[in-house]
């Protein structure tokens, strides 16, 4: 994104290569935008970066989701995913937008040096991927284990733990393709040891009372099991990513899905908190739950840092809660377990502090913005496009240089105060986008200023892109 690929984005050569093959997973669909991208006039975000596809070979800007534009193309599809073939073609001008399979791109007006188009493959084998197979394969395992071997309670608790984390790590939410079984070991030894304390602290007071129950304790364990274990897929559609202020106030209905949540969550709080005061457990667990807000409290106001509430972290909050021989309980602590596990094996133990620069990935950052001197009141039209220079204000003190992207490339690093418009083609519309630098270090971009081929120049809207 932005200055990513360098001047003239020669980082990212080359631009045209012989077609190579590739597979892609299920599920691709539901990888997205985290953060707005600006993509000439317009910006885009929670959704798969797609640009282009409409033209009738199919041409798709280089900086798109190659697996969603393969979905979008009906090549490969986010059930079963499947393979495809790809050609680097240079390039490219006019991305056109289209909608197809579920799935909408964005159009693109003018040129861009990498694009892509995409062919069936008949060199890839096994193509299909096979993460929905394998989860009934574990679902009837586990039900047998209940309901059929019904072996003591510890044993099925372990089952769950070891079946779900390697589900996760498998086949529902690897970390790459293939799966890197280094990485999953490295979190299941201290995922065990987590485990080990949910039953120590929970579980050993609930699994067992339904022992005499195979069938109902199949229904109360199972069904929330692995509706967390598949959380990635079961609270696709809930418009929260991370439990961030930024986050929420950026994705429409997020504040909306967070206040239902925590309304669900209260209302099953308060039911475990009747439990503990009918069984005099309250004061207790008051205690504990008092001491570790607290904790909290305190560490959120380290300076430089700030909290990130991972689900696996919401598991390991409240298991403790769920330690009653209650339906209600089983229910809570099987789904909470299950959250639990797609945290740990799908993400890893992320730290409940993390720096702004972690939490911003490729967003703004809210530095400071540079000005362009052109403007739609001083550019003047009748001047030809070989002649024409734009101008934008000088340097701070605190930055050393200046960015511009022309049509999401850059063209231009340095300190001057101007850039010439010669190079350019007269016919196409043109998005300038300008950002500080300090050494290797860039600065937020401005939104577009858009010159139009009839020679109308519209000014950047506020903010950064």
């Amino acid at each position: 994104s932005n200055n990513g690929c360098g001047l003239d984005g020669e980082l990212c050569e080359p631009f045209i290569n012989p077609a190579i093959d590739f597979r892609c997973p299920a599920q691709c669909d539901s990888l997205i935008l985290q953060n707005p991208r600006t993509v000439g006039g317009e910006q885009v975000a929670f959704v798969p970066l797609i640009v282009g596809g409409g033209d009738s070979q199919h041409t798709y800007r280089g900086d798109s989701f190659i697996c969603a534009a393969a979905n979008q193309q009906g090549l490969t599809s986010n059930h079963r995913g499947g393979c495809a073939s790809v050609e680097p073609i240079g390039n490219f001008t006019d991305f056109l937008p289209t909608m197809s399979h579920g799935l909408t791109s964005i159009g693109f007006p003018t040129v861009f040096p990498l694009s892509f188009r995409l062919s069936k493959t008949h060199n890839l084998s096994h193509c299909a991927d096979n993460r929905d197979a394998a989860l009934a394969f574990n679902i009837i395992i586990t039900w047998i284990l209940f309901v059929v071997l019904r072996p003591r309670a510890i044993v099925l608790y372990w089952c769950l733990v070891c079946i779900g984390f390697w589900h996760i790590t498998l086949f529902s939410q690897p970390r790459a393709s293939p799966p890197d079984l280094s990485d999953g070991f490295g979190t299941f030894l201290p995922t065990l040891f987590i485990a080990y304390a949910f039953w120590r602290l929970a579980f050993r007071f609930t699994m067992p009372a339904f022992s005499k129950a195979p069938l109902e304790a199949s229904v109360w364990y199972l069904a929330p099991f692995w509706v967390g274990v598949l959380n990635n897929v079961t609270f696709d559609k809930i418009p929260i990513s991370r439990l961030t202020a930024s986050d929420l106030s950026k994705r429409s209905g997020a504040i909306t899905a967070l206040v239902i949540i925590v309304i669900v969550v209260l209302i099953l709080a308060l039911n475990q908190v009747r439990v503990m005061r009918k069984t005099g457990w309250l004061p207790h667990y008051l205690k504990w739950y008092i001491i570790g807000g607290l904790v909290v409290l305190v560490i959120s106001q380290l300076p430089g840092l700030e909290l990130r509430i991972h689900h696996y972290i919401i598991s390991m909050a409240l298991i403790p809660g769920t330690a009653f021989p209650t339906r209600m309980s089983a229910i809570l602590q099987a789904f909470l377990l299950g959250m639990f596990l797609n945290g740990a094996a799908a993400f890893g133990f992320d730290s409940i502090l993390q720096t702004a620069a972690e939490l911003q990935e490729d967003g703004p950052s809210g530095s400071l913005l540079p000005t362009f001197l052109t403007n739609s009141t001083n550019y003047n039209s009748s001047i030809p496009l070989m002649n024409q220079t734009i101008f934008w204000d000088a340097l701070p003190s605190s930055w050393d240089g200046f960015a511009l992207l022309v049509d999401d490339v850059e063209r231009y690093a340095g300190t001057a105060l101007n850039f010439s418009l010669a190079a350019f083609d007269t016919t196409l519309p043109h998005f300038f986008r300008l950002a500080f630098t300090s050494g290797d270090t860039t600065g937020d971009f401005t939104m577009p200023a858009t010159l139009w081929p009839n020679g109308t120049w519209v000014d950047p809207a506020p903010g950064p892109s």
